[in-house]
């Protein structure tokens, strides 16, 4: 599948019209379902693989995101080879009490695995937390970049975004 069947593919899996609050509080016409993406294992594997050859050298693990970038980086560990980690929003408060499970973490570099990201908000809290738990993290990985300030928000904290798509590529290849 090349790169624009791809983005056809997800543009046509996933876009949604009506009226949607986003997660950043903006209101939107149009939402990407990224659920519906994730929920199609073909569609997902080949997300993965796209995917892969954006991982940067060096990577001890993959820290998917609770709940987008969980299945995102189980299929990318499949890919790849790499371990993931499941990064939790708040560290539970029974069992084990950890923010990430699926392995250690301190001393590791972790490669941030989202799926959609609008103001990059929660990627921004969730590397905060990695790293004060002596994880490294550099760099995030997502397949839509809304195009809505999460990547400087990133690099605001030192983190380098890696989109597969940016929403205007996605609109592009549907258009075309």
């Amino acid at each position: 599948m090349t790169r624009d069947d791809l983005a056809r593919h997800i543009h046509r899996r996933s876009l949604l019209h009506g009226h949607f609050v986003l997660r950043s509080g903006a209101t939107s016409d149009r939402y990407f379902d990224k659920y519906l993406f994730e929920s199609d294992p073909t569609l997902l594997r080949a997300i993965a693989e796209a995917m892969a050859p954006l991982v940067p050298s060096g990577i001890d693990a993959l820290a998917g995101l609770e709940l987008g970038g969980i299945p995102l980086a189980v299929m990318l560990s499949q890919v790849t080879g790499l371990p993931c980690r499941f990064v939790r929003k708040a560290a539970k408060e029974y069992g084990t009490r950890r923010l990430a499970e699926g392995g250690d973490i301190e001393g590791q570099r972790l490669l941030v695995i989202e799926d959609v990201i609008t103001s990059g908000g929660q990627v921004v809290i969730s590397s905060r937390d990695l790293r004060a738990l002596g994880a490294s993290v550099d760099h995030a990985l997502c397949v839509i970049d809304r195009e809505a300030g999460g990547g400087e928000a990133l690099a605001g904290i030192g983190v380098d975004l890696r989109p597969l798509f940016r929403m205007s590529e996605l609109e592009a290849a549907a258009a075309g």
